[in-house]
């Protein structure tokens, strides 16, 4: 399942980075290499710089005919030094660098990219290529116009509140085409600092309570200077005596017919005792909510608990309107204005959404609720929409203690009939790549290259799949299907494995997420998300920008190109907390950066949540559509309990710090089996934050994540060290000890003890 696999030379690096980015646009065209292709192309080339060395980010497109092979070439002007790339065979002679393609990246169809990257070393300055070819045809036209920088407030989050008279972290990420000179913070349009390195931060104090915003702009280096603003953030400092509020997020709603949205609310403070909200609704009849009685303890008051707000299907032709007033004792009250968007009575066609899971129900899966509801205290979260994993051929059947994949959509159809108007949808996981989960055991699979597995992923998994998904009965499902987990990411850091080693240059991997993503998104009613780790795997720039690189060249491949996937998810399977809430990366000890401290490692992320939502940007910069959403596998990250920080340490010595200040209680963060002391997190939700499409249970709460033994089995699943809690680590979890619980039988089977371990640590709490 999931390890911590990094490019150690991070551990010395320093923190400062530099982003430089040149598009070389491909106006010229002439002979290639191919007889009778006309050559023109596009090069985009960035970097992350630290002293002396640099992380090189390019993307080749093709503008010309079709390509079956291809050679970059350009020139270092700066003295620069090749060290190793990847994506392709990469060569250095003298100045002179040429990238040639792999077996499975060299066809690149007309409007195609391939992403590629290499680290190299630099002495006195890492001036960027200017003069790239494809296959001897020059692709550098003029030089591109300068663009404003980009810029995103990363804290404080929106909606966030902090005591009176405490300081106001604020942070800020920036990138620009050449490079960021400066990053300013505003509070309330004032001017309280400039951040010339990032990461850009700063502390502000003796802010007076009550209401404020945020903003960061940042400055490029060009000739003019351009500058760009960040969005405003809300966010509140506590009156101390003051009138504590409520707050909702948004504060207005359009409701469609038959369908449902979400309003979330919080507290502005932490209360003393426990506060009762109580919403009422005025207004049209047709739309209602659910529930009407919300409870904050001094535990949760600063999470947002989420109110539907549904709409009933009517005949008549009016957008009705509503207003929702909340109100608690002692709280300013807050009200949110919710409207209905008739659509004449008629109900709306059946359409690929962009957001599946808004306006809809979960599926509940029969075999894991009624696992669920025989554990003590286990009925109150059996309800809940969980995964089914397809984790083998033998599943998509099923068999007499297993549904099938067909049962599962049989009995999501009769879940939909006494679902009223809201649609409904269902998670199903693929997952059964020959040489699957290359670099771990737990959950390796039943298919290997070396015995025809691609061919037999395709005919015997995707393509029975496929054909069932697209039966026309069960067009009105939504199905979302999470696309093999633990793989693309592997070819980016675990490349001394054998197995992955054989995964990357055979092809296999990214030909068979191709094939799945090609047969998959092309029914109407599937969504497609592929599975991008996790801030402990990916967050660092060394593997943060390979592997978005990776993604964009594998998906644009596929016959529709970057309109084949719908989102991504992180966290699937693992236990990396959400937020956490003591600090961010932007927070200093005693004049040290958390980045310092061991639990972080130079990681640029503290918690999925950022992470997340930051590689999204990413990825949309190397190409996918800004309508693209991600999930976060809320599962198990809850990290509730009595061991859970309720403060910030007071400690100056930042190891110390950090780990009585972190929610996430794994001994280390490379740990992912069977962990001791985690509990369930988030209950899935649409929409829970910006760019999210929504909190999800892809894990099964209960299913374990290997054997704590080995146990012979038939499913290709080994026994991996890291569930055994008496295994002293390796040298990704830097020798520590796993943390795994006890007695677990093999991946995906009921694990009792785990199951009443999450349970018992679940955080928000289970009421």
């Amino acid at each position: 399942m999931r390890v911590n696999p990094r490019r150690h030379a991070w551990r010395n690096r320093a923190a400062t980075t530099a982003a430089m980015l040149v598009a070389a646009a491909g106006l010229a065209t002439g002979q290639a290499a191919t007889a009778h292709a006309a050559v023109a192309c596009d090069v985009a080339y960035s970097t992350n710089d630290w002293q002396g060395g640099f992380t090189a980010s390019v993307t080749v497109k093709n503008l010309g005919d079709a390509l079956n092979g291809w050679t970059l070439g350009f020139t270092f002007t700066g003295g620069q030094k090749l060290q190793q790339g990847w994506a392709a065979n990469w060569t250095q002679e003298g100045t002179k660098v040429t990238a040639k393609n792999l077996d499975w990246n060299g066809a690149l169809a007309t409007g195609a990219s391939a992403g590629l990257g290499f680290n190299g070393s630099w002495t006195g300055s890492n001036p960027k290529p200017t003069d790239f070819t494809v296959n001897g045809v020059a692709c550098a036209g003029q030089n591109p116009t300068n663009q404003a920088p980009t810029v995103s407030l990363t804290s404080p989050a929106s909606g966030a509140s902090y005591d009176a008279g405490a300081a106001v972290p604020l942070a800020a990420t920036a990138s620009d085409d050449g490079a960021v000179s400066k990053v300013e913070f505003y509070v309330d349009g004032e001017l309280v600092n400039t951040d010339t390195t990032a990461p850009y931060s700063h502390s502000a104090a003796g802010l007076s309570s009550g209401s404020h915003t945020a903003k960061a702009k940042a400055y490029d280096n060009g000739s003019p200077v351009l500058s760009k603003e960040s969005a405003e953030v809300p966010f509140t400092v506590g009156g101390g005596g003051g009138t504590p509020s409520i707050i909702a997020s948004p504060t207005s709603v359009s409701v469609p017919e038959g369908g449902s949205k979400t309003v979330g609310y919080k507290l502005s403070k932490a209360p003393s005792g426990n506060v009762t909200v109580n919403l009422t609704k005025t207004g049209d009849a047709d739309l209602t909510i659910a529930p009407a009685t919300l409870t904050f303890t001094a535990d949760n008051w600063n999470t947002a608990q989420n109110v539907a707000v549904s709409a009933a299907q009517d005949a008549d032709e009016a957008d009705g309107t509503a207003t929702i007033a909340a109100a608690a004792t002692g709280h300013t009250g807050v009200s949110v204005t919710a409207t209905e968007a008739d659509d004449d009575g008629t109900p709306p066609p059946v359409e690929h959404v962009d957001n599946p899971y808004e306006g809809a129900t979960g599926y509940v899966n029969p075999n894991w609720s009624a696992k669920a509801a025989a554990e003590p205290g286990g009925d109150a979260v059996a309800d809940i929409s969980t995964g089914v994993w397809l984790d083998r051929i033998a599943a998509i059947q099923g068999s007499s203690s297993a549904m099938g994949l067909r049962a599962h959509l049989e009995e999501a159809l009769k879940q939909d009939a006494a679902n009223g108007g809201k649609p409904l949808t269902i998670q199903f996981v693929i997952y059964n790549l020959p040489n699957r989960d290359c670099s771990a055991l737990a959950s390796n699979g039943e298919l290997l290259i070396a015995q025809n597995g691609l061919n037999r992923y395709k005919n015997e998994y995707i393509d029975p799949i496929a054909e069932i998904m697209k039966d026309p009965k069960y067009s009105a499902l939504r199905i979302v299907t999470v696309v093999e987990i633990d793989s693309l990411p592997n070819l980016i850091t675990n490349l001394n494995v054998p197995k992955c080693q054989e995964a990357k240059s055979t092809g296999a991997y990214v030909d068979g997420i191709r094939y799945a993503l090609d047969k998959l998104h092309a029914i109407k009613n599937v969504y497609t998300y592929v599975d991008a780790a996790h801030h402990g795997w990916i967050g660092w720039d060394t593997n943060f920008g390979p592997t978005a690189d990776l993604f964009a060249s594998t998906v644009a491949g596929t016959a529709k190109g970057f309109d084949s996937v719908d989102g991504f998810i992180t966290n699937t399977a693992n236990y990396s907390a959400l937020r956490e809430p003591f600090f961010s990366i932007g927070t200093t000890v005693n004049g040290t950066t958390v980045r310092q401290s061991k639990w972080l490692d130079w990681n640029f992320y503290v918690d999925e949540l950022s992470f997340a939502q930051a590689f999204r940007q990413e990825l949309i910069r190397k190409g996918f559509k800004s309508t693209i959403g991600m999930l976060i596998d809320t599962s198990r990250n809850g990290w509730g309990g009595t061991a859970r920080p309720t403060q910030a340490s007071t400690s100056t010595n930042v190891d110390t710090f950090v780990d009585q200040s972190r929610v996430d209680r794994r001994i280390h963060a490379g740990n992912w089996c069977n962990q001791s002391g985690a509990g369930l997190g988030e209950r899935p939700q649409a929409n829970p934050a910006p760019g999210l499409d929504a909190y999800v249970w892809i894990k099964p709460p209960g299913e374990s994540d290997g054997s704590s033994k080995e146990i012979p089995n038939n499913e290709g699943k080994g026994f991996d060290r890291m569930c055994d809690p008496t295994y002293t680590g390796n040298e990704r979890n830097k020798y520590n000890m796993s943390g795994a619980l006890p007695d677990a039988p093999i991946s995906g089977q009921w694990f009792s003890a785990q199951f009443r371990e999450l349970l018992k640590n679940a955080y928000p709490p289970v009421q």
